[in-house]
């Protein structure tokens, strides 16, 4: 079975392809070359390098796909404008969705690929969905597939991911998913790969770290404004209301904005302690598989590593109610990740 790697020049990529290699696969390295603004240090052509040399040790092909214009467009822009609009997006669960499970993903099935593989420390299962009238011959089952936590709860991927559908998932691996990282990293050295002891890369999809004001306002116009407390008094100023998420620490925290006044709000208590939202309408909603029932409690996350809070659902239409048992500090734009323990149900964008 043929396997495309995508390869980021990291260790989780490179594991990845050195596992695919030992269990028999066809495996070929593909580095994604993605757009990166030109004020910013170049690093792909180091990350591409890495990628490249990965390959040479494992003496697989190696290929390099172009999605600079898709990445533009798809990730940075669509970022951009979402702040514009005074929303806080997720850049990596638009990167997966539209490049690495998007692009990438479809240039790999037109190019022979059976599989597409990626770093991410997340699972597929497979769960068997017996139709009524096939009575009990199992070999006519349709297979199902359920995305899953990574063992590694404290690398855990699948909130980025919760846009797969199952045709992807019937195509995709994540070799790295049931390991810890401590163990991948044990297994880099094992392969002797040429980045073992690479550091992980830290930030925004491709991008890496990177100052979000600042490179907002490299796109946005700034505009000064007035910072006021919870009493409605001016306590400082601030360079754009779009600028500020909920729950920022900004002379305090942001606890609220008005985006045609362009001011923000701040306290000094923490904002779980001043902010009492419990409800929260998606929209863009995709679920991996079924839809979840309604009647059930289950879990959910707003934003990425936090710990998962219990919630009931409520579909109305093309809209998603999630209610929570706590307070939820919640900011337009961002994603939304339900879960039934460790299997990721799918998710929306707060509306």
């Amino acid at each position: 079975m043929r396997v495309f790697v995508g390869l980021s020049g990291g260790v989780d990529s490179a594991v990845s392809a050195a596992l695919l290699k030992q269990d028999g696969y066809d495996v070929v390295g593909v580095f994604i070359k993605v757009w990166s603004p030109d004020w910013l240090p170049c690093t792909w052509p180091d990350e591409r390098r890495d990628a490249m040399r990965v390959c040479a040790a494992l003496d697989i092909p190696f290929l390099t796909l172009d999605l600079a214009d898709k990445y533009k467009r798809d990730v940075a822009d669509y970022m951009i404008e979402e702040y514009r609009a005074g929303r806080t997006p997720n850049p990596d669960v638009m990167c997966n969705k539209e490049i690495k499970f998007g692009a990438f993903y479809d240039w790999a099935m037109k190019e022979g690929a059976d599989y597409v593989a990626t770093g991410h420390y997340a699972r597929v299962g497979v769960r068997d969905k017996v139709s009524g009238d096939r009575g009990s011959d199992y070999s006519l089952k349709p297979v199902t597939y359920n995305l899953l936590a990574g063992t590694d709860r404290q690398k855990d991927q699948s909130y980025f991911l919760w846009n797969l559908k199952q045709e992807q998932l019937s195509h995709v691996l994540f070799p790295v998913g049931n390991l810890h990282k401590s163990e991948v990293r044990k297994r880099a050295a094992k392969f002797r790969l040429p980045v073992a002891e690479k550091k992980d890369s830290q930030g925004i999809c491709f991008l890496g770290k990177l100052d979000m004001k600042e490179f907002l306002q490299h796109y946005i116009e700034t505009k000064r404004g007035d910072v006021l407390d919870e009493n409605g008094k001016v306590v400082g100023t601030h360079i754009g209301a779009i600028f500020y998420t909920i729950g920022e620490h900004y002379m305090g925290y942001v606890i609220a904005k008005d985006l045609e006044k362009n001011t923000i709000t701040v306290s000094k208590k923490k904002p779980e302690e001043v902010i009492q939202e419990k409800t929260v309408t998606l929209e863009k909603v995709n679920w991996v598989n079924d839809e979840p029932d309604s009647s059930k409690t289950y879990q959910a996350r707003v934003r990425y590593r936090q710990e998962l809070q219990e919630c009931i659902i409520d579909k109305k239409s093309d809209f998603l109610s999630i209610k929570f048992e706590r307070p939820q500090i919640l900011n337009s734009g961002q994603s939304v990740v339900i879960y039934d323990n460790e299997v990721c149900l799918g998710g929306g964008i707060i509306a």
